[in-house]
């Protein structure tokens, strides 16, 4: 099964791939991994909810050995505490929260990934 990227991820992707090594591309990769989480609960085809469960163990492990920034790291645990309920829902609102600690810490482009991938979210709810 070939996995693919949405336009947001590959914004963040070319992020990482131009930032230096230290908190900010920590930050970047930080920040890819919890969108894969969110925009997995998303139509067209989610996660299964045991998917989801693996995907939320190993965004806290991984997210645990990174070098984040204060702002960032509260708001990415605040993100995979909201991510628990596996809704469209609690995935549209994480990445809405997400954009303006994004945007404070990460810059301006990533801020703009996450409001991209928070439209995309909104977009596909009920």
């Amino acid at each position: 099964m070939t996995q693919s990227t949405t336009p947001s991820e590959e914004q963040i992707i070319g992020l990482i791939a131009n930032a230096a090594r230290g908190p900010k591309r920590d930050g970047l990769f930080a920040l890819w991994l919890v969108l894969r989480v969110a925009e997995g609960l998303l139509a067209p085809a989610p996660v299964s909810t045991r998917s989801h469960k693996r995907r939320l163990q190993a965004l806290q492990s991984r997210i645990a050995t990174l070098a984040l920034p204060a702002p960032l790291q509260r708001a990415l645990t605040a993100a995979r505490d909201h991510l628990e309920p596996a809704t469209p829902t609690a995935a549209a609102l994480v990445l809405n929260q997400l954009v303006a600690p994004a945007r404070e810490v990460l810059g301006a482009e990533a801020g703009e990934a996450v409001a991209l991938a928070a439209r995309g979210a909104r977009t596909l709810l009920p």
